[in-house]
């Protein structure tokens, strides 16, 4: 009855609830910027073994996944982290969490700001990463094509 007690559903990280039936590596993938390769590596830095349930762990073994995470730049190797090179202070970080949408959303309004090809291809919702557009991501209504039996109706509306 105790152990039950104890069991957290939900383990907020992050400004994300994550499902504490999941093992701790796994549920750390509900974060935005994390994966399954940089989950095990946090957790395991953090001294946490990755197939305890997310739930079962106690409140300092929460804070020091917490503070593993903060600290991920310097404990994931240079090739892990999502966003080396930064444009603005040229440092090599990890973004998780709210902070990464923000800096997409940024990054992209620089793109149009600054007139790039991407950018404007941004603007006018077209594809951006060079896939072919004759044939596929089409919206909005079919120009042209009308069938015999409805142009006949529409036809005939009109006299």
């Amino acid at each position: 009855m105790s152990e039950e007690a104890e069991f957290k559903h939900i383990v907020r990280i992050l400004d994300t609830d994550l499902d504490g039936k999941r093992s701790a590596a796994y549920s750390l993938c509900g974060i935005k910027g994390v994966g399954r390769r940089v989950a095990n590596t946090i957790v395991i830095s953090a001294g946490i073994d990755p197939r305890t349930k997310m739930g079962e762990l106690s409140d300092s073994e929460i804070e020091r996944l917490k503070s593993a995470i903060s600290g991920a730049e310097k404990r994931l190797p240079w090739w892990m982290l999502n966003r080396r090179k930064d444009l603005m202070s040229g440092e090599d970080k990890h973004i998780m969490g709210p902070d990464l949408l923000l800096t997409l959303r940024e990054d992209i309004n620089l793109l149009r700001k600054i007139r790039a090809y991407r950018g404007i291809r941004h603007e006018r919702g077209l594809k951006v990463r060079g896939q072919r557009t004759k044939s596929t991501g089409r919206r909005g209504l079919v120009v042209g094509v009308i069938r015999k039996k409805q142009a006949a109706k529409a036809g005939g509306k009109r006299g």
